[in-house]
C-alpha cells in the first residue's frame, strides 16, 4: 500500500501496520464483491489506492473535534464506504453512521466492517430525506460528509438537517466551484448553515482541481426540510 502510505503521510496522517491491513483487505473485499454488485468502475491496485482511498483521507483536512467527547460523523450516500470507511480506518475513535440507500450496498458494507473488525459502525439503509426526520439522526452528528452525492443546492438540503448547530457539512468536489456555491446560497441559508469556506485539496498523485466546501451549521434547520424522496434534486432551493 505505497502509494497510501506516502500520500497519507503528506496529508499529516501516518498510517500504521495495522492500518495499511486494513486498507488492503478493504481493497481485496471491493473487487471481490464488485464482481458481484456495481460499486465501482476503479479497481486497480493503485488506482483504489489513490482514487477512492486517499482522496477520502483528505476530507480529514477540514475535521475540527469537539472538546471532550466522541466525534459523532455520518457519511451520506456513501455507496462502497467512501468517505467514510478509510476515514474511521485512519480515525478509529469517531462514532460513524454510513447511510446508504441501496440494499446491497448495505449489505456489502456490514460484511466489509466485520472483515475489518471496526466497532462504533452502523449502517443506515435508507433516504437522506427520510433518515433525516428521524428524531435519533436529525441535527445530531458533528460532521456529516458526502463525496460526489449531489449539486451543492441539492446536498444543502439533503445533509445540514443532520447536522447539529455548531457542526459542519463537508462536501468534496472537483473542478472550479464558485458558481455552483452561489447557486446553493439560498439553500444554504435557509437550511440553518453558514458561509461556505472553500479549502483547495492540492496532492499530486490526485490531479486536477479538488476542494473541500466547509459549512458551519449555525442555525436549526426549518423542520419541514428535506422535503420528500427526490424533491431537493427535482427542485432545488436555488
Amino acid at each position: 500500500m505505497e502509494h497510501l502510505k506516502s500520500g497519507a503521510a503528506r496529508l499529516e496522517l501516518p498510517l500504521t501496520s495495522k492500518q495499511l491491513r486494513q486498507f488492503h483487505i478493504y481493497y481485496q473485499e471491493l473487487v471481490s464483491w464488485n464482481e458481484q454488485i456495481n460499486l465501482t468502475s476503479i479497481t486497480g491496485f493503485r488506482d483504489v489506492q489513490i482514487k477512492h482511498f486517499l482522496d477520502s483521507l483528505t476530507i480529514i483536512k477540514a475535521f475540527k473535534q469537539p472538546d471532550g467527547k466522541q466525534l459523532r460523523v455520518i457519511d451520506i450516500g456513501t455507496g462502497a464506504g467512501f468517505p467514510g470507511l478509510p476515514v474511521k480506518i485512519a480515525l478509529p475513535d469517531i462514532a460513524l453512521v454510513l447511510l446508504e440507500a441501496t440494499a446491497k450496498k448495505a449489505v456489502f458494507l456490514r460484511h466489509l466492517i466485520a472483515a475489518l473488525e471496526l466497532e462504533d459502525v452502523d449502517i443506515v439503509a435508507g433516504r437522506a430525506e427520510d433518515i433525516a426526520h428521524q428524531e435519533q439522526y436529525r441535527q445530531k452528528f458533528d460532521l456529516v460528509l458526502s463525496r460526489a452525492v449531489a449539486p451543492l443546492a441539492t446536498l444543502a438540503e439533503l445533509a445540514l438537517p443532520l447536522c447539529a448547530v455548531g457542526g459542519r457539512l463537508i462536501a468534496q468536489k472537483k473542478g472550479a466551484i464558485d458558481r455552483e456555491t452561489a447557486r446553493a446560497g439560498r439553500a444554504i441559508n435557509l437550511l440553518g448553515g453558514g458561509q461556505p469556506e472553500i479549502k483547495r485539496i492540492e496532492l499530486a498523485e490526485l490531479g486536477g482541481e479538488r476542494c473541500l466546501v466547509i459549512i458551519e451549521k449555525i442555525a436549526p434547520s426549518p423542520q419541514k426540510y428535506p422535503r420528500r424522496p427526490g424533491m431537493p434534486a427535482k427542485r432545488p432551493i436555488v
